[in-house]
């Protein structure tokens, strides 16, 4: 099978839908599918072998400076070929363009409003780019900001357009008013241009039927999966060793990383001198640097400043060896999280965890077996919660072994491409028969 798939990069971050894109490319074209990866506004950074094309449509920069400065809308496209450089987008990406939806209103409804917006020369080169490459069987959208590209991409190539939907909410509803109400009609308006959307989870296919109005009949769910190489069974802790509580994903408030601290001073005010320790890893952008501090006070005013470590941002085998560094993991979001990447990899390594019963960790838990839930936004549930962990090591070890098996029983790579190659074949094979019968 063709696949064109559009990947939409992180400004130089680690993002888990750049690498739940990139892993499953990667493995349809180990299956021998014809896959391209190409990345709209910055290269994608991912801890495996990124396997995106090297040039990135709607570069950030020039996206940017057409939707502010009209000439740039006129101006010849090789003057853009400068601005669309990855080296010079990697140079500027967190820093000339921010990433804060609350300042992105503008673009966000220009990119919607596709060939009808300012952004018309990107959509131009976007159809010239495709009309260059073999033509397609099926083409995926990562998520439904870009819907805007869903009826040009069809109508330009008789192709089936798919959308994934993986946790775009939480820009929409950052962006302030009334760009949030613009984005959700611009995005309704355009939910039959698309022929399939694929969700992440469960939740996130119940959720995005009311919230962006799309058919459940529309939404398929292809769980996320990971790359199971390095993934191996963490080491037992020793007897009266360390309990070491881990917190692995963006630091940003909706993550709960302060929830998380809070929940840790309660624990440390039961456990005496037990030895003990919380460690942080993940990416912190400028603007919640601030927030990370404020965290790290609150445990310093209680004497646990010591037993705080945050690790920064972490490459693949920093990642691996962090996670099994772990007794437990929380990550205690205070919105409904429709993914939980960092969930399923801590579980990978037969880490058990313990988060708020809330968004797609319900289900992941409830497949995996391999954690225990708590009431949402509540420290002192939480802190119960990792408590009784501590405290009964042998059901933490249980934990630990459903864990492992769990995510190999239900989220690796290899299950997610079989199931999204089933739904896109599901709508391109009618179209591959009546090519065959024209021939």
């Amino acid at each position: 099978m063709r696949i064109v798939s559009i990947t939409a990069g992180a400004a130089g971050m680690y993002c888990g839908s750049c690498a739940r894109d990139n892993s499953i490319a990667a493995e349809l074209i180990r299956r021998g599918h014809d896959v391209t990866l190409v990345p709209v506004y910055t290269p994608t950074r991912t801890d495996e072998p990124n396997v995106s094309r090297p040039q990135v449509l709607f570069g950030g920069i020039s996206v940017y400076l057409q939707q502010y400065v009209p000439l740039f809308r006129k101006l010849p496209r090789f003057v853009d070929r400068i601005w669309d450089s990855p080296a010079v987008i990697n140079a500027f990406a967190g820093r000339a363009v921010s990433n804060d939806p609350r300042l992105l209103g503008d673009l966000t409804l220009s990119m919607l409003r596709g060939t009808d917006g300012v952004l018309r020369k990107e959509f131009d080169k976007l159809l010239d780019w495709m009309r260059a490459e073999p033509a397609p069987d099926v083409v995926n959208l990562p998520n439904s900001l870009l819907i805007g590209m869903a009826a040009p991409l069809r109508e330009a190539f008789r192709c089936p357009v798919f959308c994934t939907l993986q946790g775009e909410e939480l820009f929409i509803n950052g962006l302030i008013e009334p760009y949030r109400s613009k984005t959700i009609d611009l995005i309704r308006r355009q939910v039959a241009s698309v022929d399939r959307f694929i969700a992440v989870s469960d939740y996130c296919a119940g959720f995005m039927t009311d919230f962006l109005r799309i058919p459940k009949e529309k939404i398929s769910v292809v769980p996320l999966g990971i790359n199971m190489t390095g993934y191996e069974r963490r080491p037992p802790s020793p007897p009266g060793g360390s309990f070491t509580i881990g917190y692995f994903a963006r630091i940003a408030p909706e993550k709960g990383l302060h929830v998380l601290a809070d929940a840790y001073v309660r624990l440390r005010r039961r456990t005496g001198p037990a030895p003990m320790r919380l460690e942080a890893a993940g990416y912190t952008s400028p603007d919640h640097r601030k927030y990370l501090d404020d965290v790290r006070k609150v445990l310093e005013k209680e004497g646990l400043g010591g037993e705080f470590s945050y690790r920064g941002v972490v490459d693949r085998d920093g990642k691996l060896a962090f996670l099994r560094g772990l007794d437990v993991l929380s990550v205690p979001a205070t919105y409904d999280e429709p993914k939980g990447l960092f969930l399923i990899e801590a579980m990978a390594n037969g880490v058990p965890v313990v988060q708020p019963a809330r968004g797609a960790f319900v289900e992941i838990i409830g497949k995996t077996g391999g954690g225990t839930m708590v009431e949402p936004d509540n420290p002192e549930s939480l802190a119960a919660g990792l408590e009784a962990l501590w405290r009964d090591r042998e059901k933490a070890a249980a934990l630990s072994e459903r864990a492992f098996e769990g995510v190999r029983q239900h989220y690796t790579v290899s299950h997610s491409a079989a199931r999204l190659l089933e739904v896109y074949e599901e709508l391109a094979r009618p179209r591959e028969v009546a090519g065959s019968l024209k021939r």
